[in-house]
């Protein structure tokens, strides 16, 4: 017999109540052991939605504990297309819808606080293992395209972060040009110290050879 999602059904045997469902019993002396309703599949089923929520928190904590950010927004109104989209934007973060109960759980399970307020409405995770700022960047780009994209806040380095905060992050200057930069200061540096080691021996050398030249002529006049 199938479940309905109608009032729980008359037994004519004695019921019993077994984990939130109504299971049927047999009637006294009639031997049969046979149940007119099954609703006692209902208890495996809660069973394995417990047992799915517990492993989706699991997850998210160890994504916590694994980036070097976390960035949390709402997309309500957002499309399939619009989300695939911001995915792109952000290079590497990856970009998790999740249930606020759960995603709430996590972040306490992982030892993070100050978290609480932002676990409303439509909650949207980008977890973000590799360049912070690119992916900021891309998180701020797209929400000043798609207004329906809103930051809440999140997560950079432990602690907890405003809106304002992202913004911030996303105005510095990307690991690969703070990187091209400190090169090419290293490289100017060096150039100025060759120099300064060099200029003084040029002098040198040109002073020596005043000197020997001086002496020839001084012996050749002898």
């Amino acid at each position: 017999m199938s479940l309905s999602s109608g009032p729980a059904p008359r037994c004519e045997a004695p019921c019993a109540l077994r984990r939130g469902v109504f299971v049927s019993l047999p009637s006294s002396g009639s031997g049969s052991g046979e149940t007119s309703l099954e609703y006692e599949r209902g208890g495996d089923m809660a069973d394995k939605i417990r047992a799915d929520k517990a492993g989706t928190v699991a997850e998210l904590k160890e994504r916590f504990q694994n980036s070097g950010a976390v960035v949390l927004t709402e997309y309500r109104g957002l499309t399939v297309k619009q989300l695939t989209d911001l995915r792109r934007s952000m290079g590497g973060a990856e970009y998790t819808v999740a249930k606020n109960t759960l995603a709430k759980r996590a972040a306490t399970d992982a030892g993070l606080t100050g978290l609480d307020a932002l676990f409303t409405g439509p909650t949207a995770l980008a977890f973000v293992s590799g360049d912070v700022v690119e992916a900021a960047k891309g998180l701020k780009e797209f929400a000043k395209a798609n207004p329906l994209l809103v930051i809440k806040g999140g997560v950079f380095e432990g602690k907890a972060i405003t809106a304002a905060d992202v913004a911030k992050l996303a105005d510095l200057e990307s690991r690969e040009v703070l990187l091209a930069k400190l090169a090419g200061a290293m490289k100017a540096s060096m150039s100025n110290a060759a120099a300064l080691f060099q200029a003084p021996l040029a002098k040198a050398v040109r002073t020596a050879a005043a000197l020997q030249d001086k002496r020839e002529k001084e012996g050749a006049d002898a």
